[in-house]
């Protein structure tokens, strides 16, 4: 499908966890001609559908922008591959499904220490409800019909028990639901899956729009820059079936490229750091120094243990077994491939020094090893820790060499001595709940680092030579109202009219968890503010960290 017309009222770059929420949104009323823009292709594949076949999704290069960080100085100078989403989906059709919407607190925090006060948790629980229908109701967290499908964890294994007992034992906690009362502990996760598929952003919020007469989705179409008249953004420069086309807005240009494609593009339009802009002969437009800027990341580091008793999980290496799994889900949509792996985890405290939890823990039921891009399951079980709240920052630039082709990544993980602290102690953390009795069963050696030939009780070494991204790169076009921000509280680009950023860019600080919910919630909230209607009623919802 191509373009119906020349001019749109709304324009959206990028079909991510975003852009299907404000494609689906804007478009309701039938009296808006609305534009959803993806680079990549539609999300026919097969494997982006089936949730055990995440890997093979997200490694795939056609489904995957295929990014790679610079050199790292805090990891030995490795760089580190960074894919994201290039289809209809975006990321939430290659990430690993998890449903996690971050700690009330982060929202408070920003509203009481980054003066966003419209950005409190009492104010984004109503999106975060409006948005979902969990598969275990309704309550007075969890929203109960909401496009977008939620299920709890369902696959049975002796190694989630030992895993949910040892949280207990331990004395780090456990919680029924780290999406609603007690944000504390381990947990069986969510998983953003439905009838044993996956549901991605696209599966949500398009599926039963895309029909829609003034909504026109075009995929396989490039976005080259953004065209302001008098600092109004007007139209838009794209590259589709090896010709430019130029599409006017009369309304908004909304950018949801994401945390490195949104910079990218506002740099390339003349929407950015004026110095780097001209050391890339592009004539500044609009200085906004912050674009680019406040790159932050979940840093991880997976521990990876031999498992002693063999479980039915781990025989997905068999040939005849994967050919049966994979029959039984085309006809049913049952069995072992409805599971994202990531079935279970947590968040805890490293320390008590800080107010709640800064580690998060994804456990997974088998281990595994990646040979030439393709994955082999192993008789074992894998625990990744993530450091939710980093120190260290990062930005991004254009690549002088080929402005138009990947950008420069400095994420500059474990720069900030903290930031070695914290994941220390992670480890520490998830190898005692590791060493807890409902494990001695199962608990083999652990064998983390050895492929690499890292000794894994040399703390620094496997902080420096293992650590890779959790696939959660935020904050290049943050929500600040000082110099550094690039948008206001309702997500409007400073000094521009008509140009919204509505994506993970605009996150000002990390969210402690994983940031396709919060995205969509975003997005959600934003639309709101497109529409000019008024936001939901704010939710004031207990909580088990709050004094009562």
């Amino acid at each position: 499908m191509g373009f119906s017309r020349k001019e749109y009222d709304y324009i959206i770059v990028g079909a991510g966890s975003a852009g299907c929420v404000l494609a689906s949104k804007l478009s309701k009323d039938r009296c808006n001609r609305v534009l959803l823009l993806e680079s990549g292709p539609a999300n026919n594949n097969l494997m982006i559908h089936i949730p055990a076949g995440v890997y093979k999704a997200y490694l795939n290069p056609a489904l995957n922008w295929n990014y790679d960080s610079s050199t790292e100085p805090g990891l030995q100078g490795r760089q580190v591959f960074t894919p994201r989403g290039k289809v209809l989906g975006g990321s939430s059709s290659i990430n690993s499904m998890v449903y996690m919407r971050g700690h009330p607190l982060d929202y408070d925090g920003w509203a009481s220490e980054l003066n966003l006060p419209t950005w409190s948790y009492e104010k984004c629980l109503p999106y975060f409800k409006a948005g979902e229908t969990y598969s275990e109701g309704e309550d007075p967290w969890r929203g109960g019909s909401g496009p977008l499908h939620v299920s709890s964890g369902s696959l049975q294994s002796p190694l989630f028990d030992a895993f949910l007992e040892a949280g207990e034992t331990s004395g780090q906690g456990r919680s029924d639901d780290l999406n609603g009362y007690n944000p504390n502990g381990v947990s069986r996760l969510d998983a953003t899956r439905y009838k044993g598929r996956r549901c991605s952003a696209a599966d949500a919020h398009l599926s039963k729009t895309k029909n829609r007469e003034n909504l026109d989705i075009v995929t396989g179409a490039t976005v080259m820059k953004i065209n302001l008249h008098l600092n109004k953004a007007r139209s838009i420069n794209v590259l589709y079936q090896n010709s430019f086309e130029t599409l006017y807005s009369s309304k908004e240009i909304i950018l949801s490229c994401g945390a490195i494609n949104t910079p990218k593009l506002l740099m390339l339009s003349g929407i950015g750091p004026a110095n780097h802009l001209k050391e890339n002969d592009i004539v500044p437009i609009v200085n906004l120094p912050g674009v680019g800027k406040n790159l932050q990341d979940h840093a991880t580091i997976i521990l990876q243990y031999d498992c002693k008793k063999y479980l039915p999980i781990h025989g997905m290496n068999n040939n005849l077994k994967k050919l049966a799994t994979g029959v039984q889900w085309l006809t049913s949509q049952t069995g072992l491939a409805c599971t994202n792996v990531w079935e279970a985890g947590g968040l805890i405290k490293s320390n008590e020094e800080v107010n709640y939890p800064n580690i998060q823990y994804h456990f997974g039921p088998v281990g595994f090893e990646i040979i030439n891009k393709s994955i082999r399951v192993k008789q074992g079980f894998v625990l990744h820790i993530d450091q939710l709240r980093p120190k260290s920052r990062g930005y991004l630039k254009l690549n002088k060499e080929n402005i138009f082709g990947k950008p420069k990544l400095f994420f500059n993980y474990m720069t900030d001595i903290n930031d070695i602290k914290e994941m220390s102690e992670g480890i520490e953390k998830a190898r005692d709940i590791v060493r807890q009795k409902s494990f001695d069963e199962f608990r083999g050696d652990e064998t983390t680092g050895i492929a690499e030939g890292i000794d894994k009780n040399n703390m620094n070494e496997l902080i420096t030579g293992l650590t890779e991204t959790d696939y959660h790169p935020c904050g290049t076009c943050k929500m600040d109202n000082s110099n550094e921000g690039v948008v206001n509280e309702k997500l409007q680009v400073h000094g521009i009219e008509n140009l919204r950023v509505i994506d993970g860019s605009i996150i000002p600080r990390i969210i402690s968890a994983n940031l396709n919910a919060p995205i969509q919630m975003i997005a959600h909230r934003a639309a709101d503010y497109i529409l000019d209607k008024p936001q939901l009623s704010p939710i004031k919802a207990q909580f088990s960290f709050e004094k009562s």
